[in-house]
């Protein structure tokens, strides 16, 4: 063989990226939002990682004065503007979602309109928004629904 030689270790490329640890932020005191949105009423309600401990909360109620607004958008973004405010006074920085709709036997399944507000204000007063999950009850089958007797009526 003429020419030079080249060893196993000349002939690998340094082109590969060094290779890091992921970025963790251990300033980070976590919370709990557990956000129940009916079509009557949004409740904001923060507690520590565990959930036994409640931190602060509010609901669309304690923000307007007529019922018929209780469970508007805006109603739910100051009442959760109250409540995160409340929280970030105690030090948490970074909070977990929980939305829960009526659910179970006969209600419905859906979150009611000052969920997606709410959590968009929680994010806007400068919580970091880690895990946003849907807990709301479902049935397994259990009582029978209420009205639907008679059957097809033509």
């Amino acid at each position: 063989m003429k020419g030079k030689q080249y060893s196993r270790q000349d002939n690998r490329q340094d082109s590969r990226p060094e290779r890091r640890t992921p970025f963790i932020n251990k300033n980070l005191k976590w919370g709990v939002a557990h956000i129940y949105s009916s079509y009557n009423n949004t409740i904001i309600h923060i507690t520590d990682i565990t959930g036994s401990e409640t931190i602060s909360k509010c609901s669309g109620g304690v923000v307007v004065k007529a019922h018929r607004l209780e469970s508007s958008p805006t109603a739910a973004m100051t009442a959760a503007k109250r409540a995160a405010e409340g929280a970030m006074e105690k030090g948490i920085n970074a909070i977990h979602v929980r939305i829960r709709a009526p659910g179970g036997h006969n209600g419905p399944n859906n979150p009611g309109p000052g969920a997606q507000a709410a959590i968009r204000a929680l994010s806007r007063v400068g919580l970091k928004i880690g895990v946003i999950e849907d807990v709301t009850a479902l049935p397994h089958d259990g009582c029978r629904k209420k009205h639907f007797r008679r059957g097809r009526r033509v």
